[in-house]
């Protein structure tokens, strides 16, 4: 009888806490890592790759090793420190986004764009890049630009590079490379080594895409021969639209960009992209630059207005009658020109929630303020661990299209 009850006693006990009843299991629950998982893609109609510029260039006070605001929140004359009436730190910018100014470093900022690009149907990241040399802030945009790729993989999204050539000419006058083909080789062949290869590397006809913002500086074939005679795999190369004839047979093609109005974007749906091997589009909600008001140089000399959405509206349905392999959004976050597509206290979400549409992402929850709350409770939970790790399996739920489970997981941490 003794014996009946000991094993009685002990399945009993088993029983429980195979069913997560023990008081102790519920504290090792708590303790346990968030499970790892593989992204998975969205759900969409629309087979138009959707890409989107993204500038790794914002600097805060908090990360700058000199404790000091970057240029791109101030150009020469605002003061993010200044707060003003409404709780709005003062930036040199028309528009201000909806999570605050920002360090393009800090990983919970990455999560949060890189989320809301995710279920807004966006299929890649195409990154302004200023090269490798310490030079200027580019270092800095070199190491936020890393702080990104780290983390586009777990997302589940792609990315290429734009260099922007231009650079070139500041490398060689602080004397850190004797030419501007030198300093692009240099520049070029850390891409080949550290990003070409990558799995989640945009490909087109099976080479690594590389986009330049210009040519600016180099600007004849023969100088892009020789920059990518040292390249292993040759990239395919998209100039901006109409330069392409400065990189020669290096170029494989061209991407459109904004100006002035919407006529340029038909004109190069009309005219140039049928001639192209390589064609990218463009489509944009707005261009009010901030530079003359910021001190940060003379104004570009045209806007265009926002209208409501109605540009951007316009610019979606001008891609969609061109049948583009592929699409780019000007910008995520350039707040100086005011292209942004990123959330902002002026817009909401109701850029996303069109490129969302325009993608015919299949999921019609809405998950964008979700996204955000999980933006927000990083902050709030900074330093407690325990939440943290609840904020991770959140993520996981995110990238892992299980955005019932991350709202509930979210509801529960208080």
């Amino acid at each position: 009888m003794k014996r009946y009850i000991t094993l009685l006693f002990f399945g009993i006990l088993n029983i429980l806490i195979a069913s997560g009843c023990s008081s102790d299991d519920k504290g090792s629950e708590n303790q346990t890592e968030p499970e790892t998982v593989q992204p998975i893609a969205i759900e969409k109609t629309n087979t138009t790759k959707i890409y989107v510029h993204y500038m790794p260039w914002f600097e805060t006070n908090e990360s700058a090793a000199d404790k000091k605001w970057g240029y791109h929140w101030t150009m020469a004359n605002k003061n993010p420190n200044n707060i003003g009436a409404n709780n709005r730190r003062e930036i040199a910018a028309y528009y201000y986004p909806l999570i605050g100014p920002y360090h393009s470093g800090d990983k919970n900022v990455i999560e949060n764009h890189l989320l809301l690009m995710k279920y807004s149907g966006i299929d890649g990241v195409l990154i302004d890049w200023y090269g490798t040399y310490d030079v200027n802030d580019y270092r800095m945009v070199k190491e936020n630009t890393e702080q990104l790729i780290a983390m586009l993989d777990k997302v589940g999204l792609e990315y290429a590079i734009v260099y922007e050539d231009r650079v070139t000419t500041n490398v060689v006058n602080a004397g850190k490379a004797i030419s501007v083909t030198s300093a692009a080789k240099t520049d070029l062949a850390y891409l080949e080594k550290n990003c070409f290869n990558d799995a989640n590397y945009i490909k087109v006809n099976g080479k690594p895409l590389l986009l330049n913002f210009g040519p600016i500086v180099l600007q004849t074939p023969a100088e892009w021969t020789n920059v990518f005679n040292t390249l292993t795999t040759k990239p395919a190369f998209v100039t901006l639209w109409d330069q392409s004839v400065e990189a020669g047979a290096n170029a494989s093609g061209e991407y459109a960009w904004v100006y002035k109005d919407n006529s340029f974007l038909t004109n190069f749906y009309t005219n140039t992209k049928p001639k192209l091997s390589v064609a990218i589009g463009s489509a944009y909600p707005g261009f009010k630059d901030f530079y003359a008001e910021g001190g940060g140089g003379a104004a570009i000399g045209w806007n265009i207005p926002h209208n409501n959405g109605a540009t951007l509206d316009e610019t979606l349905a001008l891609a969609k009658n061109a049948n583009l392999n592929y699409l780019q959004l000007i910008t995520w976050n350039d707040f100086g020109e005011g292209t942004m597509f990123e959330p902002t206290v002026e817009f909401g979400y109701s850029y996303i929630e069109k490129v969302k549409a325009f993608a015919g992402v299949k999921n019609t929850e809405n998950v964008f303020p979700d996204i955000s709350k999980l933006y927000d409770l990083r902050l709030q939970k900074k330093g407690n661990a325990d939440a943290q790790k609840k904020l991770d399996q959140v993520f996981n739920y995110f990238v892992s299209m299980q955005s019932v489970k991350a709202k509930q997981l979210l509801s529960e941490i208080k």
